[in-house]
This record gives structure tokens, sequence and C-alpha cells, in this order.
């Protein structure tokens, strides 16, 4: 090597919030300088090292393999909290492959048995690992620096001693650095002369942590961020100065002048580190077969007895057997007969335990995949393409995708491990990134600036489906984006900052499906890190340090172990079938040709029907009407953004009212069964195959080619497809026309195999829907019981089929939702674990109880549960969701839960004393419990209001109940729907009104806010200033209404932006809706004079961004709605009219009042009406209150800053504060985090709202930030 000097102590980005090197352009500038090597050493982890090896190789220098692991204070694995928190730094180089296996097993002992604040190990262990591997003394913060520096020279000495001792004077090196350090000048000359003592050599390295002397303040705002400080703060964590960044040879030579062996040690250490992480060869575990059999022959034999099973009476077909020939030739000349054997296994054993399964993706265009059992769909059958599962033209693993019922994945990953053993098996890691919003938000928090204005900004990034948009792809072409980058110093600096710290790794996660299984402990192969926190129960305990595309490149098996719910309601609902019906059905025997089940989807009734539920999918299927398997697919085909804009026409052509079109005959016979319209990847194979004489491999890698638009690719098939179709006979015009197509079809393009399979499942959850609805619909409810949403919505359903649902109660509950049958049919009873704050724990201890008959009275109650260790929040959330009713007013038995608990107590603490009576009950409470009647009259609208909390629906009762019948025939979406409406799109919904909060613009203008609550939840109505102006007046609390507008998807939750408001229930008779969104079949009708959507107007999708945060809004509308908190200085100046109208609270300062812009819409005419009217409603009326005024709810709109303890500090004062002022008005808090509210009740708390405790609040706020509304009565 004729260069001067080699990097050997490298910190790159996986040093994770601390190293600012992008290893890309780390290798790339060390190229630039000329070096011909260069190390990495990242922080206790080997994350990056293959990255850093395979970038390395493609410039042209030498990867050096190393790590700074943590040597702990005592041993490695002591956690005293005094003596052990504080560890050394170790710098440790892989001279060949056996110091880099040394290396794999330091920093996965460190991780997985020593970590302790930080991952570490101790000497033992590094002593017995040390073989092949090269030591220097270290940083400032190693052991033999750190003794120095606390002036213990004998200390140095006996630390230098060991080291020497272990790696010999050959392999211990003393390291000598150089920054702006007062201490670091003395520190050298000692480590110099305590070098010189024991003659041993000296190697100069720069503690590297970012790549260009201006990054330094980047990696200054990542140390901000890790360590949760502002960067004012003078006392936080950071470096001394600017040169820890990758100097050049030039400069580390006139830095080291003096000892000019120190660089030339450098050279000679690169030249000997010799590791190769390069490709050598798969390492799948050994399957063992029975004697006899080779993988191959067993894998044969398989195949042919599941060939006969599944095929019956076609299984002499040659076609049949020519593809499983084909494809177990393919598999075998590949080496992966043993993947499916493995794959095969773990079928066999879920099958064996009951475990429903599925393999999606395109393992369903394999045979072979299908007569083990493994898939669900025929290849042949629905033209499945084998080579877009596993091409032989281009060796890579294959990739099955298994799907568990999500209740029993973990026992699957608990076979993997016993079977292939714990030390062979692993979950995958994952690396979060900055994305374009967290990047502004970590680093506006980090400098300090107002949430409210860092907000404003992220809310102006987009979100687009599959695409990260960066801050300079918003800056060109957001102009609002720009004119507020322009419009402060500090903004531009933050907008600035942070785009320089995109893609930058922040954290590190795991997988949610992805493990790895090896043929010999995975330690030999890579490193492992420790589980995240909360993955206590998870049956794998390791992680690889290394993710997905890295194992793929070293050759090792991974296999998704999903979990899927739609498994699990299935498993359960056959299980309910089977014990109530005889029936016995498994994913092999549910009918796929049934017509009730088509006709069910066709009717808009897919609600809790795999892949086909939301009202967008249901407007479809209602216009399609499908009546085949084939139907199914292709809508879950197309039902994506892109293809989406292709289902009009496929449906037309579907019922001939429109003629498909065929670029060349040729094309025919591929697209016809969709209509003319190519929808499949598998269809561009085949065409491919059949007008161009590709073969199979060919066509997949222009599949490929296509959808990863790779340029290159692309250019160099359109040449090969167009002469090869001109040798078929087709004309160069049509050849080229059609790749062009082929171009375009890469956006929508979809997987045949995963469609079909989720097709397959789509219509198996219909035929069990359709024919056993209660059963269904129970095991529904039972898997989503947890999800509040999911609940209000399924229970809606179930009562639209005819199914009662019955409230929770302690004598007929389960854990789960039940089936009870009655003499007007079955019902569907509540489930004691669908109530928030109960838990198994408690409901196992009363369903123990249970097993000796029904609870005859609240004492019989109190003597047979430990109501102590059932629990008083859990006691108190029974009781408010009516599962206690038997037992007396929901009110009594809360005033008296201290009492009841008491003589629980008193019962079973006799019991463990002995003292019982002669029958069994203690002498303290041998007398029954009488309960005395409520204080105070029962407020049923609290305790509706407690059913909604707890349970997230009104059960008992609801004042909208009476109208739903006719409430479901008028609108076209409900509340619990309305986040599946695509933005802008036309929507009709109906409810009562509890909130109208009016204000007032800049120009004068009256508009306001409005909250509707229908009966599966609220939904937030914005009235700008024109139809405010018209409809103001009709909008009375509790008054039922009807409005019409587009909604705002682009807010959180989704507002509508209402055009009209209606009193008058006209019913009338369904007319068609153009493009407007049919409802399901749980809203019964389309009501006919509502207005059709635009033709031409796109259908745009736009998720929520991962952080959560709003998409932007118009601001600059001076007769648009107030501004929230997240608003430039000035905007103060709004004024709001206050309570006008009646109950209308004080306006929120809070997310819940996100403002609106009223955009321009295309003037659209009515459907014309049909049928006659029935009768008009009248509006509900304001209840009068027996005592007046009503209490009021506060609540307190909080957002973290950062620091989890001064958070949980400002909670407990704020608290504090609340409670110290007693009244009847009740207090929450909206805590909003990561872009997601959470909202925390305090159901036994209340306060008193006046001026002393609003100012006490605004003080300790930093403003109003909080929402006053009254709480209605019912």
């Amino acid at each position: 090597m004729s260069a001067s000097f080699v990097h050997l102590h490298v910190h790159t980005e996986y040093s994770l919030l601390d190293g600012f090197s992008n290893i890309k352009r780390l290798v790339k500038r060390a190229k630039e300088m000329g070096m011909p090597a260069l190390a990495i050493t990242d922080h206790g982890s080997m994350y990056g090292v293959v990255e850093f090896f395979q970038a390395a190789q493609n410039e042209g220098i030498k990867p050096i393999i190393g790590l700074e692991t943590y040597m702990a204070a005592r041993g490695m694995h002591d956690r005293d909290p005094k003596l052990d928190k504080k560890s050394y730094h170790t710098l440790l180089l892989a001279e060949n492959e056996t110091g880099y296996r040394n290396l794999l097993k330091i920093a996965s002992a460190a991780q997985l048995d020593g970590f302790y604040y930080y991952p570490r190990i101790d000497r033992e262990f590094l002593a017995a690992h040390s073989e092949g591997l090269i030591c220097t003394t270290g940083c400032m913060s190693a052991e033999i620096p750190r003794a120095l520096l606390e002036d213990n020279p004998q200390e140095a000495v006996r630390r230098m001693n060991w080291y020497y001792d272990v790696f010999g004077r050959d392999r211990f090196f003393v390291e000598l650095q150089q920054h702006n350090v007062k201490e670091i000048i003395d520190l050298n000359r000692r480590l110099l002369e305590l070098g010189a003592r024991y003659s041993m050599r000296y190697v100069a390295t720069n503690d590297v942590h970012y790549i260009n002397p201006e990054d330094a303040r980047l990696q200054d705002i990542l140390l901000a961020i890790q360590t949760g400080s502002v960067l004012s703060d003078p006392n936080r964590f950071r470096m001394t100065d600017p040169s820890y960044y990758l100097r050049t040879p030039q400069e580390m030579v006139e830095i080291f002048k003096e000892v000019p062996e120190a660089l030339s040690n450098t050279l000679m250490i690169a030249e000997r580190c010799k590791v190769d992480l390069s490709f050598k060869g798969y390492h799948l575990p050994e399957f063992p077969v029975p004697e006899g059999h080779t993988p191959e022959t067993f894998l044969r034999a398989l195949c042919e007895d599941g060939c006969r099973r599944r095929y019956g009476a076609r299984a002499d077909d040659p076609l049949v057997w020519q593809r499983l020939n084909y494809e177990l030739d393919v598999v075998h000349k590949m080496g992966f007969d043993a993947y499916f054997l493995i794959v095969w296994d773990l079928c066999r054993h879920a099958r064996e335990q009951g475990i429903w399964y599925n393999a999606r993706g395109s393992a369903a265009g394999s045979i072979i995949a299908y007569t083990l059992d493994i898939t669900l769909v025929d290849p042949i059958e629905h033209g499945l393409i084998f080579e877009r599962f596993l091409n032989p033209g281009r060796i890579s693993m294959p990739d099955i995708d298994l799907d568990f019922r999500d209740d029993r994945r973990a026992e699957m990953l608990e076979y993997a491990a016993q079977k292939y053993g714990a030390d062979k098996v692993a979950q995958i890691i994952t690396f979060g990134t900055l994305g374009a919003r967290a990047a502004i938000r970590d680093v506006g928090r980090v400098m300090d600036i107002p949430l409210n204005e860092v907000d404003r900004i992220t809310k102006l990034i987009p979100n687009v489906p599959g695409k990260n948009v960066t801050i300079k792809e918003t800056l060109e072409q957001n102009p609002e984006f720009k004119a507020i980058y322009n419009s402060a110093p500090h903004i531009k600096e933050l907008i600035d900052t942070a785009s320089l710290m995109e893609g930058v790794v922040r954290s590190a996660g795991t997988h949610a499906a992805g493990v790895v299984i090896a043929d010999a402990p995975l330690i030999e192969y890579l490193p492992l890190n420790r589980p995240p926190s909360g993955s206590e129960d998870t049956p794998i305990k390791s992680v690889t340090q290394f993710e997905m595309g890295i194992l793929d490149s070293l050759g090792m098996l991974k296999v998704d172990f999903l979990g899927l719910s739609t498994l699990t309601v299935m498993a359960r609902a056959c299980e309910l079938i089977e014990k109530r019906h005889g029936k016995k059905y498994t994913l092999g025997n549910i009918p796929l040709d049934d017509p009730k089940a088509f006709e069910l989807m066709g009717s808009g009734q897919t609600a809790g029907v795999f892949q086909l539920e939301g009202t967008g999918m249901t407007r479809y299927l209602v216009e399609m009407k499908p009546t085949t398997l084939e139907h199914v697919i292709a809508m879950v085909a197309l039902y994506r953004p892109g293809p989406m804009a292709f289902i009009p026409s496929y449906i037309k052509r579907m019922h001939g009212e429109e003629k498909p079109t065929y670029r060349h005959e040729a094309l025919r016979p591929i697209y016809e069964s969709t209509y003319g319209i190519p929808v499949y990847q598998e269809q561009l194979m085949r065409a491919a195959v059949e007008l161009a004489n590709y073969t199979p491999s060919e066509a997949d890698e222009l599949r490929k080619a296509i959808s990863k638009k790779k340029k290159e690719d692309i250019e160099k098939h359109k040449v090969k497809f167009i002469n090869g179709a001109i040798e078929k006979g087709i004309p160069r015009e049509t050849a080229e026309a059609i790749y062009t197509d082929w171009e375009e079809f890469a956006r929508y393009g979809f997987n045949k195999s995963h469609a079909a399979d989720y097709g397959v499942i789509a219509v198996q959850t219909a035929y069990l829907k359709v024919h056993y609805p209660a059963e269904y619909m129970a095991a529904l409810l039972s898997v989503w019981k947890n999800v509040t949403e999911k609940v209000a919505l399924y229970v809606t359903e179930a009562r639209s089929l005819g199914i009662q649902v019955l409230p929770p109660d302690i004598n007929t509950s389960i854990y789960d939702f039940s089936i009870e049958d009655l003499p007007e049919g079955p019902a569907i009873r509540f489930g004691l674990g669908a109530i928030k704050n109960v838990g198994q724990g408690p409901v196992d201890l009363i369903l123990e109880a249970r097993k000796d008959g029904p609870f005859t009275s609240l004492s019989d109650l109190t003597r047979r549960v430990d109501l102590r260790s059932v629990g008083k929040r859990a006691l108190e959330c029974l009781i408010k969701v009516g599962a206690f009713d038997r037992f007396g007013p929901r009110l009594s038995l809360l005033e008296n839960l201290e009492r009841i608990i008491a003589a629980s107590a008193s019962h079973f603490r006799a019991a463990e004393a002995g003292q019982m009576s002669l029958f069994g009950v203690s002498e303290a409470v041998s007398e029954d419990f009488i309960l005395p009647p409520p204080s105070g009259k029962e407020d049923r609208r609290e305790m509706l209001n407690w059913e909604r909390e707890l349970i997230g629906l009104y059960l008992s009762d609801h004042p909208l109940t009476p109208l739903q019948p006719i409430l479901a025939k008028l609108v076209t979406c409900f509340s619990g729907q309305l986040s599946e409406v695509q933005h802008d799109e036309r929507v009709r919904v109906a409810g009562m009104v509890t909130n109208v909060r009016p204000y007032q613009t800049k120009k004068g203008s009256q508009m306001g806010f409005v909250t509707l609550e229908d009966i599966q939840g609220n939904i937030e109505l914005v009235l700008f200033p024109k139809v405010w102006q018209t409809c103001a007046a009709l909008l009375e609390v509790n008054k039922v209404v009807l409005a019409e507008g587009r909604v705002d998807a682009n807010s959180s939750p989704p507002k509508i932006l209402v055009d009209a408001v209606k009193t008058e229930m006209n019913l009338v008779e369904a007319a068609e809706m153009g493009n407007a969104r049919p409802v399901p079949k749980t809203i019964r009708e389309r009501p006919a004079d509502f207005l059709p959507a635009p033709k031409t107007r796109a259908i745009i999708s736009t998720p929520a961004d991962v952080m959560g945060a709003e998409p932007p809004l118009d601001w600059n509308d001076e007769d648009g709605p107030p501004p929230p908190e997240a608003f430039p200085p000035g905007w103060e100046t709004w004024e709001s009219l206050g309570e006008v109208l009646p109950g209308s609270a004080a306006p929120a300062q809070g997310l819940k009042e996100e403002p609106l812009e009223e955009k321009a819409r295309p003037v659209e005419s009515e459907s014309p009406r049909q049928g006659l009217p029935l009768p008009i409603l009248p509006p509900l009326s304001p209840e009068i209150l027996e005592d007046g005024q009503p209490p009021r709810l506060l609540t307190l709109i909080l957002r973290p800053n950062g620091d989890p303890e001064r958070d949980r500090r400002r909670i407990k004062s704020l608290i504090g504060i609340l409670i110290s002022y007693p009244g009847r008005d009740r207090f929450e808090m909206q805590i909003f985090e990561n872009g997601r509210g959470h909202l925390i009740d305090f159901p036994n708390d209340t306060t008193h709202i006046c001026p002393d405790l609003l100012e006490r609040l605004k003080r300790l706020l930093g403003g109003e930030h909080w929402r006053i509304e009254p709480i209605t009565l019912q």
C-alpha cells in the first residue's frame, strides 16, 4: 500500500444517534482521499459491517471490519446501578476469519448477556475470544487512558499488563488521537511513555463520527436527539470540537509527524486484516428425511401423493404431471429441495395442531406448494406462473410468506425454535430512518422551536403512497412551503438542517414477521441483538443484527411468520359452527362457488368480509355484482391506487355495456378473462412468451424490470420484445404500442398469485357470513374486541342481519362474545373481555367461581369471588357497562363499591383464617348485603357515555336507535366508516348535534364547527360562511340532522366540508348515484337525491403519515376558519364568537378544531328522484334538565415535550390543581403524540371550572390549551 494513512477508528450512522457517517458517502470520500483501506468500528454493534464491506468493494478499497465494544466496569453480568452504570470503550479489529467470528460472538454476547445501559463484555470473555483480533488502548473513554486521566498510573499499568498478556505485542497497539481536548496532549505523552516501557507499537487514529467538518453540527443534533436535550443547553453532552471528521491523510501526517510509525502502522494493520464477507452459498438447515430417501426423493414422493389427493379425477392429466415434474426439476437443480420440505413441515405441524394457515404472495404460482398443502390455489386453474415465484435464470432463495391465525402465531415460532434449535433461529432486525416530517420534528425540538410552528411546517409535506417525499421536493413543488421557508431565518435554518438529516438511521426494531433459520448456530454467520422491550413473551429470544436484505446476500433462509386475524375469525367461527351444527369446515372445504356468498358481496353486505369491507370496495362490488371467484380476484387486484381508475371500465365490460379492445388479436386469449384490461403481472409475462418468444424466466426478468422501473433494463427488453414480436408477425407500430402500455402497467400491474389467494379467503369469509351469520359475527367481534371502532361497526352489522347483541352480564357473558339461543333466534352476548380496563385475569376469576352456577345475588357474588383480586377499576368498568345491572342500579353500585369490596375481603380473610360458619359463610358477612338506593337520580346520558367510552358504542340504548332503520336508508356512511372514504368524496351523514362552535373570520364572516354523533361515534363538520349563513339556525344541540358535503381525509380524524344541512328526513327509493360511493348492506338503500361525483375526478389515496401529522391546510383564505395553535404569530387577532348558540362550547385551541380550506367545486346536476317520499320525521328537541345548568367537561390539550419524566410531573401537577377546586365538572386530558391522540379520562374525579382555575392552568400550560363543553343529559 503506497498511501500514507488508513483510518481505523470510524463510526457510521449505525452508531445510532451518535455517528453521522452514511456508509456509501463515507467510503466514497475515503476513495477520493486515496486511502487504500478503511475500517468500520461502530459502538457496541455490527449492524452495518456487511453493507460497509459491499460498499468498500464497490469502490475498490479494502474493508476492515471492527467494533468498539464496551468493557464492563466489573463483570458483564453485574448490574449494580452505582458500580456498573459506567463502562469503558475497547477498539477491536478482525485480522482474519477467526477474528471476525470472535467479533460476532463478542457483539452478540454484549447484547444478549451483558446489556446494562450499554452492550458490555468483560475481560474474561474478551480473553476467551481474542484470537484473530487486533486491539488498541482505545480512545479517551477506554480503560488505560481513563486510568491515566484519573492520575492512577498503577491501575493503568495493571490494565496494560492484562491486555499485553492477552494479545501480545503483535496484536496490541497504543492508540494516539488528537482532538481539541485539553487533557489529550498530556494523555498522549503518558501513553508514549507507557508504550516505550513495553516496546509497543503506536497507531494514530481520528475518532471519526462524521465525514466532513461541516457535518459537526448535524452530528451534534443527533446527540441532542439521543439525550433529549436542546442545543441551547450549555450542560448537555456534546463533542468538544468539530475535529471528529474523516481527516485527510495529509492532515493526519501533519498532526502525528513526530510519531511517524503511528501512521505507517495503520497501513501495516490494514495489510494484515483480511476478512471476506461475500456470498459463500446457502445455509439452509438440514431437514431429516425418512430412511431410504434423499431430500429430492422425499419431496417428490410428498408431491405425487398430494397431487393425487388434490386433483382427484384430474390427477392423471398430463398437463398436471408435466408442470409438477418441471417444477421439481428446477427446484432440485437450484438446490432448494430442503427449503420446500422445511415449509411443508411448518404447515404440517400447523394442520396437526389445528392452527389455520395460508401462504400469501407468488408462492401460489407453484404446483409443488399446492400439492404440499402449503397454498390454497390451484395454479393451473388460475393461470399462475411458476417463474413469477422462482426464476431458474436468477439464483435467489424462494420466499414463501406464511399467514397463521394471529392468536396462535407464537406456537409456530416456538415450534420452529424447538425443531431447529433456539441458537439457529432468530427474528430479523429493522432500522427506522428519519423521514422528512420526522427530521423536521426532531430538529425543531432540539432547536427549541415552538411545537406549533414545527407542526405547521410538517403539515405542508404531502403524503404520497409508496414514495418518501423529501424536503427538497416539497420546496420545489409546494409554493406555501417555500413561502414558510423564506418567512424567517430560524425557519429556514430548521428546514435546511432537517433536509440534511433525512435518511439517517434513527432506531432499531424487529421485523413484524421475518424469522431466519440456519443449519448451524447463527452466531457462526452473523451477530445477534437483544429483542426490543415488550417482547418478553416471544418464543424466539434473539434478533439478527443484519437486516433482511443483508441476510439474503449471505444466503440465509428467511421465513415470514405473519399473523392474520381473518384466519382467527374463520377458525373460531368454524369451531362454533361445528359445536352448534355438527358441520366441520376447513380452508380446504369451504365452497368457492356458492351463489348466496356472491349475492352477499353484490348487495354491499361486506362488513367483516376479508379484503372487501370498506365503503370504497363495497361501492364497486355493488356495481359489479360478482358471480365468480375470478371477479373477486380481479377486484382485489384492481382496488389500489392506480388501477382503481380501471374499475368502472372493467365493470361496464363485464356487464356488456362497453366493448373490450385489444392492441392485437394475439392478446385476446391473454386479456379476455379481464375483459381486455391488463390487470395481472402474469398476463404481461404470458404475453411476452406468446407474442415475442420469451422464455418464462426472461418474461419474469421483463416483469421485474418494468415493476422496478429499471430504465436500462426496460430499454434492453424493449428492443428484445419488439424484435421478437416482429418475428411473430406483429407490426412494429403495434409492438411498440403494446410495450408502451406495459411501461405504464408498472404503476398498477398486480401479482395474480397474491390476489387469487386473498380472493379465495374473501369468498370463504362471505360464505361463512351468509350461511352462519351468528357464528361468524360472534367470532368477528371476539377477535376485534379490543378495537372499539370495529366493535361498534360489527355490532351495527349484526343488528342489521337481525341478530340481537345483548349487553354484558355477570351471569351469562364469557371472556369473548358468545351465542345465546333465544326463542326469536340466536343472539350474541357481549364478552367481558371487550370492556376496557377489565382484562383476562379478573374475568377468569369470575368464570371460575361461576362454574358452581350463576350468582344469585350481590352477597353471593361477594362470597364466591374475591373482589380484591378482581380489582376496583375492573369492577367499576363492569358496573358502568351494565354487567351488574341484575344486582341493582349502576349509580348505587358505584357509590357502594368500596363496601362491596370490603364485604368480599372480610369473607375471604375469614376463610383464610378458618373463621367460617357451619354453612361455609364467614361470621362477618353472614347477612345478605343490602344495597341502598342511589343518592340521586341516575343520569341516563352519563350511563350511555360510560358505555361508549368503555365498549365503543351505546349498547343499552341511544337516542338515535329508534331512527336507525330510517337513517340507514338515508346516509352513505356512518362515523365508523368515514376513515375509509376517499379524500374529497361526497357523503351524506346523519346524527344528533352534540356541539356547536361558531367562529368569526378576519373578514368578519361567521362560520362554525359542529359535532354530530351517530350510533357508531362522532363526526366533525366544518361549515364555511355561505353554508353557515343558511344552516346555523338548524343546528341546535340534541337535534337530529342530515349533512351533505365532501370529506377532508387529510385531517385526522376526517372532517366533512358541509354543503347542506337538513332536518327533514325524506325517504326516497334508491337510484343510481354515478360515481358516488354506495353504502354497505348495513345501510340498506342508497338515497336517490344524493348528488353524483364528477366522473373525471381523480381518486387520490392519502394514508396518514408515519408520524401522524396532518397534511397542509390553506390559511391564506381570509374567509376560512381560524387556525389551531400551530399557526404563525399574529393569528390571535381572530375573534371567537364564544357560546352564541345553545350548547356551544368555547373554541378548542388544540387539534380538534383544525380548520379546512373551502375549495372551488364543480357544478353537478342532481339525480332525479324516484318513488314517493315517506312521512317526514320531526326533529328531536333538546331535553330540559331538571337541575338547570348541566355540568361541564374540561378537556386539556397536551403535547409531550420529549422528556417523559417532565411530562409525568406536568400531568401530576395538572391533576393536583384540578382536584383542588371541588365541584361537579368533569375533566380529561387529550395527549397528541406521534400523530395520534390519546384520551385520558378521570371518571372518579371532578373539578370546578372557574376563572381562578383557568388562570392557573393558563400559566402552567403556557396558553389556553383546553376545550370546555357542556355535558348534555339524555
